[in-house]
C-alpha cells in the first residue's frame, strides 16, 4: 500500500475498530453483570415480602398462591422474567407453592445458590425469618434470566455498532481534508513548466510538511544554480573555442593563398599553435565534466607530498626544456604525509606551477613549499616573484574562465578551477595571495595528515 492516504485510514480504522471492539466487550459483560445484580435484588426483594405476608397470614396462604399467580410475569417478556416461590415452615413443611416454582426442599441454606439439572436450572433465594418459624425459597429460571441479560448487555451494545460507520466516515473525511495541503503542492509542483525553479510556497502548509517544501526549495534552489552555471560555462567554453578556431581558419586561409613559403610556413606554424591551444582547452573541459559529478573522493590513499610534488615537478622540467625560469622545491626530506588522491593532486599543483610559468617574466624564480595550518592540516604552496594579481581579482581565482593575470598570456582560465575543484574534493581548498615582498603564492590548503604530527 503505498497511498498514505489510504495508510492513514487503514491505521486509524483498525485502531477504532480495535478500539470499538473492546469498549463493546467491556461494555457487554458489564451490562451483563448489572442485569443479574438487578434480578437478584428483585429476588431478594420479593422474597423479603413474601416473608413477611407468611409471618402473619398463616390461615390465608393458601389462597395466595392463587392470587399471586394473577400477578406473575410472563415468561415471553425478558425484562419480566416470572419468579417462583415455596412457603414453608421452619420444619420444612410447604405451605404454599406457585404453579412453575421447582421441586425443592426449603430447607436449603439461607442465601443464593444456582441449581443446575437437565430439565431446567434456577437461581435460587432461600430466606428465613428471625425467629425460623417461616422460611421462603424464591427462584428464578436462569435460562430466562440469561435471555434478560442478554438483551440488556445487546442494547447498550447495539449504539456503538450503529454509530461504527458514521465514525469510518468521519475519520475518511478528516484524513482528506487533512491531506489536502500535499495534493495542492502536488498540483503546484505538477503544473510546473520545466524552466520554473522558482520556490514552492510555503502558505498555508502545515508544519510537519514545511521541512519537506523547505527541502524542495534547497534543492531548486541548487538545480537553478546548476543550471545557470552550466549555461554560463557552455557559453564561456563556445567562446573559448571560438578564437583559436578563429585563428585556424585565418591562418589555413593564408596557407592556401600564399605563394612565400615563409609566410606559409609562419602560417602553418600558427594552425599548429592554435590546435594545441584548442586540444588543451577541451582536454580541461573534459577534466571538468568528469570531476564535477563527484561528492567525494572514491578511495583517498596516505600519499607523500615529497614524491608527489619531485614526480610532477621533473614532469614539467621534461615538458618544458627551454624555460627561463627557474624551478625548484624546498620540501623537508621528512615532509608529511596527507590523505588524498595523487593523481588529481598531481594535476592540481602541475596546474599551479604551470601558471606560474605562464605569467612570470624570464629570470622568475618558482618555489614549492609546504606550510602548515590549523588543526594539523598542511598546505601545499607555489611561490614566484612575478607581478602578482589584482586584489580585485584574487577572490575570483578558481572561477572558470576567469584570468586573473595577464590576459594576453596563453590560457583558458580553467586551470585554476581545476584545481579548486580537486581541493574542493579532498575537503580543502584553493587559496590565493600577493605576497608582502613582492610576488604571488597559490595553495593547496586543508590537506589532511595521515600521521599524527
Amino acid at each position: 500500500m503505498r497511498s498514505l492516504r489510504w495508510r492513514l485510514l487503514a491505521a486509524v480504522s483498525v485502531a477504532v475498530l480495535l478500539l470499538w471492539l473492546l469498549t463493546a466487550w467491556f461494555s457487554y459483560t458489564k451490562a451483563q453483570h448489572e442485569a443479574e445484580e438487578l434480578m437478584d435484588g428483585s429476588l431478594a426483594q420479593t422474597g423479603r415480602l413474601l416473608l413477611a405476608i407468611t409471618q402473619h397470614n398463616d390461615d390465608d396462604l393458601g389462597k395466595l398462591a392463587s392470587r399471586l399467580a394473577t400477578v406473575r410475569g410472563a415468561a415471553d417478556n425478558v425484562y419480566e422474567p416470572p419468579l417462583e416461590f415455596q412457603l414453608g415452615l421452619g420444619d420444612g413443611t410447604i405451605l404454599a407453592r406457585s404453579i412453575g416454582a421447582p421441586v425443592l426442599p426449603v430447607l436449603g441454606v439461607p442465601g443464593y445458590s444456582d441449581i443446575l439439572r437437565k430439565d431446567g436450572s434456577w437461581r435460587v433465594l432461600n430466606v428465613v425469618s428471625g425467629d425460623g418459624r417461616h422460611r421462603v425459597q424464591v427462584s428464578q429460571s436462569i435460562g430466562l434470566r440469561d435471555r434478560a441479560a442478554l438483551e440488556v448487555a445487546g442494547q447498550t451494545v447495539l449504539p456503538l455498532a450503529i454509530i461504527t460507520p458514521v465514525l469510518l466516515l468521519l475519520i475518511y473525511v478528516s484524513v482528506v481534508k487533512a491531506l489536502d495541503p500535499l495534493n495542492r503542492l502536488a498540483r503546484d509542483v505538477a503544473a510546473r513548466s520545466a524552466d520554473n525553479l522558482a520556490a514552492l510556497s510555503r502558505e498555508d502548509v502545515p508544519n510537519e510538511v514545511g521541512p519537506l517544501v523547505a527541502a524542495i526549495n534547497r534543492l531548486l534552489l541548487r538545480v537553478a544554480r546548476a543550471l545557470d552555471n552550466e549555461r554560463r560555462f557552455t557559453a564561456d567554453a563556445a567562446h573559448e573555442l571560438r578564437t583559436p578556431l578563429a585563428a585556424i581558419k585565418v591562418q589555413t586561409q593564408v596557407a592556401r593563398l600564399s605563394r612565400d613559403r615563409a609566410q606559409t610556413a609562419r602560417a602553418l606554424g600558427q594552425i599548429e599553435c592554435g590546435v594545441d591551444r584548442a586540444t588543451r582547452l577541451v582536454e580541461q573541459l573534459l577534466r571538468l565534466a568528469r570531476l564535477d559529478p563527484l561528492n567525494v573522493l572514491p578511495d583517498p590513499q596516505p600519499l607523500d607530498l615529497l614524491s608527489l610534488t619531485e614526480g610532477t615537478l621533473a614532469n614539467v622540467l621534461a615538458a618544458n626544456p627551454a624555460l627561463t625560469q627557474t624551478v625548484r622545491h624546498e620540501l623537508p626530506p621528512r615532509a608529511p604525509r596527507v590523505y588524498g588522491d595523487a593523481d588529481l593532486l598531481g594535476i592540481a599543483l602541475r596546474n599551479l606551477i604551470d601558471n606560474a610559468l605562464r605569467y612570470t617574466p624570464a629570470g622568475s624564480s618558482i618555489v614549492i613549499r609546504v606550510e602548515d595550518e590549523e588543526g594539523g592540516r598542511v598546505c601545499l604552496c607555489v611561490r614566484d616573484d612575478g607581478p602578482g594579481v589584482p586584489d580585485e581579482l584574487i577572490t575570483r581565482l578558481g572561477e572558470r574562465f576567469v584570468r586573473g593575470r595577464d590576459t594576453l598570456a596563453e590560457g583558458s582560465g580553467l586551470g585554476l578551477a581545476i584545481v579548486s575543484r580537486i581541493m574542493q574534493l579532498h575537503g580543502g581548498r584553493f587559496s590565493a595571495r600577493n605576497l608582502a615582498t613582492g610576488g604571488f603564492a597559490a595553495c593547496l590548503c586543508g590537506l589532511v595528515r595521515a600521521e599524527p604530527v
